[in-house]
């Protein structure tokens, strides 16, 4: 298995993101649903599991810790905050007094007394970067994480970060169809160290080989409102989708895995956390960075979908300001 550097720990290249079974995209599995995911992953040799406060407002963290945390020393633990969703009271908060009162909930959440990698999941512009940054230097001479990230923020604001307390890992959307981090991210986390962790590698299931028809989605799935699913742009980026698909059967590889693969591609540094609610889905996610793709077949997969190619932004306008991910004119 292909093993990568995160947060000082060699895990697998390819970890699972644990939103899905929890909120945004349909209807959730069950929580035996759910972790049986989890553990069948654990047994696979999955050895990296992200998940968030948000997801399920604590959901996904509850059945974390049911489900796998008897077996606590076999995976990296990464979780988030920053986000706040409280009834009316929404937005982003990086106050030390937040940090600290967020992380000792997840903890209690997870049932355990230590996460191993814990991100601010959006830039607060609010709070100096040093204060934000001193608070998660403090759990972590506590004890109680062992180190931190941050989650969709420029390649400025990662380097003033870093200078004040070193960044384990900048987790950020990357996908054939989403570039944003080439444009200064992915020099700033090579060039100080810094692991990149992509989120919806398989560009939220566009790539998963599956999904043709939009309509099919479930009324609360967030990609109902995403420009890229939506009307004149779908219809455009389906056409590509089918030459996608098609160039991964040509390999013998399933579209998911090409996707996967051409994203671990572009760096040793890289890792990617596929999110899915099913164990078969799992399956054909987690060897994708141990297969032999020709570079040619990767590059030609780039060249049809990038960020020139395909139609509508990565957000809905109103998501588009908690993001300080540099962005394409």
């Amino acid at each position: 298995m292909t093993k990568r550097l995160l947060a000082g720990r060699p895990v697998h290249a390819v970890g699972l993101g644990c939103m899905n079974v929890a909120w945004a995209y349909g209807n959730p599995p069950s929580r035996e649903e759910a972790a049986r995911l989890f553990r069948h992953a654990l047994d696979a040799g999955c050895d990296h599991f992200d998940t968030a406060n948000i997801y399920g407002m604590g959901l996904s963290e509850e059945i974390l810790g049911e489900a796998i945390m008897d077996r606590r020393g076999e995976f990296l633990l990464a979780s988030k905050t920053g986000i706040l969703i409280d009834g009316a009271r929404r937005g982003i908060d990086c106050a030390p007094d937040s940090i600290t009162a967020s992380l000792d909930a997840s903890l209690k959440r997870l049932g355990t007394d230590h996460i191993d990698l814990f991100y601010m999941h959006r830039f607060d512009p609010k709070v100096p970067i040093a204060d934000s940054v001193g608070a998660m230097a403090r759990a972590i001479e506590a004890g109680k994480i062992g180190a931190y990230g941050v989650s969709e923020w420029s390649a400025a604001h990662v380097r003033e970060a870093h200078a004040v307390h070193p960044v384990a890992a900048v987790q950020t959307e990357y996908s054939l169809w989403t570039r944003n981090v080439e444009l200064g991210v992915m020099d700033a986390t090579r060039d100080l160290g810094i692991a990149l962790v992509a989120f919806s590698p398989i560009a939220r299931g566009a790539l998963g080989g599956e999904l043709t028809d939009v309509n099919t989605l479930t009324e609360k799935d967030l990609r109902r409102n995403f420009p890229r699913f939506m009307g004149e742009n779908w219809a455009h980026n389906l056409a590509l989708i089918a030459e996608f698909n098609a160039l991964a059967a040509s390999v013998h590889a399933t579209p998911a895995q090409l996707a996967l693969a051409w994203v671990l591609a572009q760096g040793e540094h890289v890792h990617a956390i596929p999110g899915t609610r099913a164990i078969a889905h799992f399956d054909q996610n987690h060897p994708a960075a141990d297969l032999a793709i020709d570079a040619e077949v990767l590059e030609q997969a780039g060249a049809l979908m990038n960020q020139q190619t395909i139609a509508g932004h990565r957000y809905p306008d109103m998501i588009k300001p908690s993001i300080d991910t540099e962005d394409y004119a």
